[in-house]
């Protein structure tokens, strides 16, 4: 038992709460700054707000011994573009500034794989070391998450005891609020999209990342960032494991970059001008999904303790939760190994 008291922002989220919970279990007493209308578990202190209110920030933080900065807008498409930069990087310096004026032990800074890659190809692995510019950002969000760890690394330059985590895509159950990699899955499973661009990316059990970030806070250095991730994967790969485990089809049907593209392009143009509602094809996505997306997380592993647990399982258990909430509409004909 320990009388540490933990703030989490964002922690109703699909990372946050798992955090959230792997806190409690280990005898913390956990804070949460989260929206209101954003569920929450009953044995956390709640304070309810936005990170962009400094004063709510600020009494969010007052007792607490570790910061995890979790709270963002996780979405590749937003109606209002200019929420990407007010959530993602003003809310970030805010977090910042009045963390600034408390004697913290450490602050995780949750970052994201998207910006070390951007529009940039790469025949390596990527690493933690890289180094990327505004101008490798391909659209707002990755533009505002990359701004909000170069305030991370400013901050920890100033001498704030800041450590920067990227998770790459999580997978595993609990993402009640369907971030793009569930959407994703999901949109396979219910058969929402019949043909796929083979991209590549990497995977890793969303329990494995809030256990990352619990490992950085104890063990990582300020200053430095940490690839969480596990295995690199291409997407006709992903389909075939979704299809072993469900016995549902997967599309067979692949798309040449060119075509993904336009669609994306009229997919938003739709969403921004007509719909007011989140394109099935984000065009920020499609540019991310040019290149492959492959990672070393060689650093986590080594240093942090980095648990790196089954893909294949972490998949199981996210299309078993999928089906408990009655969100697939296919009868999955192997629904019985699931």
């Amino acid at each position: 038992m320990t009388n540490r008291r933990s703030l989490v922002t964002g922690g109703g989220g699909f990372i946050g709460s798992h955090l959230v919970r792997q806190l409690l279990e280990q005898g913390e007493t956990v804070r949460v700054l989260e929206l209101p209308d954003v569920a929450l578990p009953s044995n956390v202190e709640v304070v309810r707000g936005s990170v962009c209110d400094a004063d709510v920030v600020r009494s969010a933080l007052n007792g607490v011994q570790r910061l995890y900065h979790l709270a963002g807008n996780p979405n590749l498409w937003a109606k209002d573009k200019s929420d990407f930069r007010r959530v993602n990087y003003e809310g970030t310096c805010t977090v910042f500034s009045e963390a600034a004026k408390k004697n913290l032990e450490v602050i995780v800074y949750t970052s994201t794989e998207s910006i070390l890659t951007g529009s940039v190809y790469s025949e390596k692995l990527v690493d933690s070391a890289v180094q990327r510019i505004i101008e490798d950002m391909p659209g707002p969000y990755c533009q505002s998450k990359f701004l909000a760890e170069q305030a991370a690394f400013a901050a920890a330059k100033t001498g704030l005891p800041v450590v920067v985590v990227a998770p790459t895509l999580p997978i595993g159950p609990g993402d009640n609020m369907i971030t793009p990699p569930t959407r994703m899955i999901l949109d396979f499973l219910n058969h929402k999209t019949p043909a796929y661009l083979n991209c590549g990316f990497n995977l890793i059990d969303v329990r494995d990342i809030a256990q990352g970030h619990i490992l950085a806070a104890e063990s990582g250095r300020p200053g430095e960032r940490y690839i969480l991730g596990h295995e690199n994967i291409s997407l006709s790969e992903l389909l075939r494991l979704i299809e072993e485990i469900t016995g549902l089809a997967m599309p067979k049907l692949r798309v040449p970059y060119w075509l993904a593209l336009a669609a994306g392009v009229v997919s938003e143009l739709m969403a921004d001008y007509v719909s007011h509602r989140p394109p099935r094809a984000p065009l920020t996505g499609v540019r991310l999904a040019r290149y492959p997306m492959y990672f070393d997380s060689a650093k986590a592993v080594k240093q942090l303790s980095l648990p790196q647990s089954s893909i294949r399982q972490a998949l199981i258990d996210e299309i078993e939760w999928l089906h408990s909430k009655g969100l697939i509409t296919r009868a999955l004909p192997l629904q019985q190994q699931v």
